[in-house]
């Protein structure tokens, strides 16, 4: 373990295709979605173990999940866990923490991660982080984790590797995709040089600074202005009336697609983002009709179903075929998976 390495966790999303299990009372980050015991957030930091101490653990989240924060991760200190006032994009919350963990760690080495994907792998994604730590640790570079593609995925942005460093499997990013189209995915797929965009990051605390001071200097000077309250009994006020005055911008938009320094590292640890219940009902076992289920629940004379229920719930279905069936305290949804794009439409009504 490395002492310089510290974890970024961005635990801040409300989840909204997957309601009714995921609300923003309680997204879906705070939930055993794997019905295996432990909530995404927990897998999460989980799965770092090892490469960094648990008071090199941090969090950024909105304020009114801090309680859920702490509740789950009690190992995690009070102080490293960062509350935004208001939802503002990826920017804000990597420049939020980077500022304060350069004022007492000028020297950390940093993995920013999202709170809600799936890692299958855990010891292959622990050695793909420490690669990227250990080339990342004293260089300005930026390591950005692509993943080896199974399929032409719509609904991921990809990354364009361009020329592989010399004894090293980390290669040059060319260019960054938005989600393509069907038939440009399947190009993609083709070509055999494009990854999915993780959305995980790696860099010294000293290169992420810099960078967001050069290519986005007016949130910079919003951080310049905060740093002085980081561990101090002024943060709380600092961060409410400043914060607000971010822009609303991704880091892909604010430095990653403008420095020079952006390379990829392919990986292949079983990563999915979770990010539909069509993804979780590949991502869970399956009885031997292709059913996914999480919570006490009997299935007959149905197939290809996904079910996430209350394990105090008893469920019986029958008759189905390709549905989600999910409840949460007072709600349930009956839809077809084919349907799943509906979903913040019925979470409306």
């Amino acid at each position: 373990m490395n002492n310089r390495n510290h974890v970024v966790i961005m635990a801040g999303g409300i989840g909204s295709r997957f309601w009714p299990m995921s609300t923003p009372e309680r997204p879906k980050q705070f939930i055993d979605v794997m019905g295996c015991g432990r909530s995404l957030l927990q897998l999460t930091v989980d799965r770092f173990c090892g490469v960094c101490p648990p008071d090199h653990v941090w969090v950024v989240t909105s304020e009114q999940y801090v309680q859920l924060v702490q509740e789950q991760l009690p190992e995690v200190p009070a102080c490293n866990i960062l509350a935004e006032p208001c939802r503002r994009n990826t920017a804000p919350c990597i420049a939020f923490v980077a500022w304060k963990i350069r004022k007492h760690f000028p020297d950390a080495n940093i993995v920013v991660t999202p709170s809600d994907a799936l890692v299958l792998n855990t010891e292959e994604y622990r050695r793909i982080i420490s690669v990227a730590l250990d080339f990342t640790a004293d260089s300005n570079a930026i390591v950005t984790i692509g993943i080896r593609p199974n399929r032409p995925e719509t609904g991921y942005g990809y990354i364009a590797a361009g020329d592989r460093l010399p004894g090293a499997d980390i290669c040059k990013v060319s260019q960054f995709k938005e989600k393509p189209t069907l038939e440009v995915a399947k190009s993609y797929i083709a070509a055999g040089n494009y990854f999915w965009n993780a959305g995980i990051f790696v860099w010294n605390v000293n290169t992420i600074v810099d960078s967001i001071t050069r290519y986005c200097p007016a949130l910079a000077a919003i951080f310049d202005k905060l740093q002085a309250s980081y561990y101090t009994p002024d943060e709380g006020e600092a961060v409410k009336a400043l914060f607000p005055q971010c822009e609303n911008i991704s880091i892909d938009y604010a430095v990653m697609e403008k420095s020079p320094d952006i390379f990829v590292l392919p990986a292949d640890f079983g990563w999915s983002d979770l990010g539909t219940w069509g993804s979780l009902h590949t991502h869970l076992s399956h009885d031997a009709n292709g059913n996914a289920m999480v919570g006490n629940v009997k299935m007959y004379d149905s197939k290809n179903c996904v079910v996430h229920v209350p394990e105090e719930r008893k469920v019986i279905i029958q008759g189905l075929d390709g549905y989600i069936v999910a409840e949460k305290d007072d709600t349930i949804l009956i839809c077809r998976l084919s349907e799943e794009q509906r979903i913040k439409e019925f979470s409306a009504e």
